[in-house]
């Protein structure tokens, strides 16, 4: 088969491709870094000839072109799989929409929901020589997407790593209907977290209990990337990597030897991830890597797949987390934050593990917009918040104050543990709300 014919062949330009789109049509627009630039511009020109045109993606950088150019919203609403800080200010404006779910469901929802697109639009790594477009640091859903969408239609961007990996990495030109040559944007480079000392502090008690051999899951933010830092200057060797998202602090670790996967029990010896998002040095180090592999979030965010994995440990952040142990990590109250994204799948598998451990680590006061210091701690969650990880499924808990495991604990001694690592300026109010809900005794002594 002469690809490169095909290619000629299927080359549109970008105007071509944002005609193919139609009032009332859902359209996938890629995700994370690799969500379309070349054809968002041209869409957004079309603004005004359109009426009820979604638009579908997460985890985007920057406002979509089309979603600015129609600031009412009449003609374009976002839909978000998991929102960053620019999707959450779309839903405050009322042009943008979060789709709840648990990240590991998603492909299954093309197939067994309806949640077909009319259009799907991605960014993409050049063809190779076998006709293949790599999907680059974005494998997560996107294949799976591409399967059932009506159209599909690929934007090249040169600067896009070749992320190798199993099923679900690459995107044949066979299943592609139009391809745009891109302006080949830099991929987008959120600022490194800083970390403070509460941030280092939380770490510290983390990297305690991981031993040599471990199978690492990081979230993104200042805590996990301190625990990260931690981690590469421990004398832990060996560890395995298998998470959703891959950071800078993975590199960072890697670069200091403490990653073999030697100990892994599936794909030994290589880091797998369903999607990242870093620094150029991430990209740069993704690339032709053999030692990492792309895959499809069904099987990265597999409960089943994580368990599968001994002394696996999952460490994720909270916004809020009340005396019952139900984890808010979406909310604050009422107002949305993120997403589900795969905390729970994580927190699952770890304990199901075999040595496995999951924390939840947070810092035990936050100020609010006013300058005021609040408790993270709440006896029950405010009212809209959303429950991420239940109280039968929180295993670790960590804050500055110490660390805590929740397991297997009635309400009263999981109360008193929570009590334990809170601010100790709001343990007297706690204590108070707790006997409200009747799961405080005063026997009880905080140890």
């Amino acid at each position: 088969m002469d690809f490169e014919r095909e290619y000629q062949q299927k080359l549109s330009t970008a105007e071509q491709a944002a005609k193919v789109i139609k009032c009332g049509d859902w359209v996938d627009y890629g995700w994370a870094v690799t969500t379309p630039e070349k054809i968002d511009t041209a869409l957004a020109k079309r603004v005004g000839e359109l009426h009820d045109v979604k638009l579908r993606g997460g985890v985007l950088n920057k406002i979509p072109a089309a979603i600015e150019a129609d600031p009412t919203g009449e003609h374009i609403s976002w839909h978000s799989w998991h929102c960053s800080g620019v999707e959450r200010k779309l839903i405050e404006d009322g042009r943008g929409f979060y789709v709840p779910m648990r990240y590991s469901e998603l492909p299954r929802y093309y197939h067994k929901v309806d949640c077909k697109p009319n259009v799907a639009i991605m960014q993409v790594a050049p063809m190779d020589k076998h006709g293949y477009f790599n999907l680059g640091p974005s494998a997560s859903h996107l294949h799976t997407c591409a399967e059932v969408a009506d159209v599909i239609i690929v934007e090249v961007n040169h600067n896009i790593p070749r992320c190798l990996g199993g099923s679900g990495a690459d995107l044949h030109i066979s299943m592609v209907d139009m391809i745009v040559e891109g302006d080949n944007p830099a991929l987008f480079e959120p600022p490194l977290p800083k970390s403070s000392e509460i941030d280092l502090k939380v770490a510290q008690y983390i990297v305690n209990e991981i031993k040599s051999g471990s199978c690492l899951q990081l979230g993104i933010g200042a805590m996990p990337s301190a625990v990260g830092s931690a981690i590469a200057q421990s004398d832990l060797k060996d560890l395995g990597v298998h998470t959703e998202i891959y950071v800078d602090s993975f590199v960072e670790i890697a670069e200091a030897g403490k990653i073999t996967g030697k100990y892994k029990n599936l794909n030994k010896f290589r880091q797998t991830y369903a999607f990242a998002m870093g620094s150029k040095k991430l990209y740069d180090f993704l690339d032709n890597n053999p030692g990492c592999l792309s895959a499809s979030v069904d099987y990265t965010n597999d409960i089943a797949n994580i368990a599968a994995q001994d002394n696996f440990v999952s460490i994720n952040s909270a916004v809020d987390i009340d005396l019952f142990g139900q984890v808010n990590s979406e909310s604050s109250g009422k107002r949305h934050i993120s997403g589900a994204g795969g905390q729970l799948d994580f927190v699952m598998g770890a304990y199901l593990s075999k040595g496995g451990k999951s924390f939840i680590c947070c810092s035990s006061t936050v100020k609010d917009k006013n300058g005021e210091v609040r408790s993270r701690f709440l006896p029950t969650l405010k009212e809209g918040s959303i429950v991420t990880a239940t109280r039968a499924n929180i295993h670790y808990l960590v804050t500055e104050y110490g660390i805590v495991n929740l397991k297997g604990l009635s309400t009263w001694a999981k109360c008193e543990k929570i009590i334990s690592v809170a601010h100790p300026d709001f343990r007297d109010e706690l204590i108070r709300g707790a006997e409200e809900l009747k799961i405080w005794r005063r026997s009880n002594k905080l140890k």
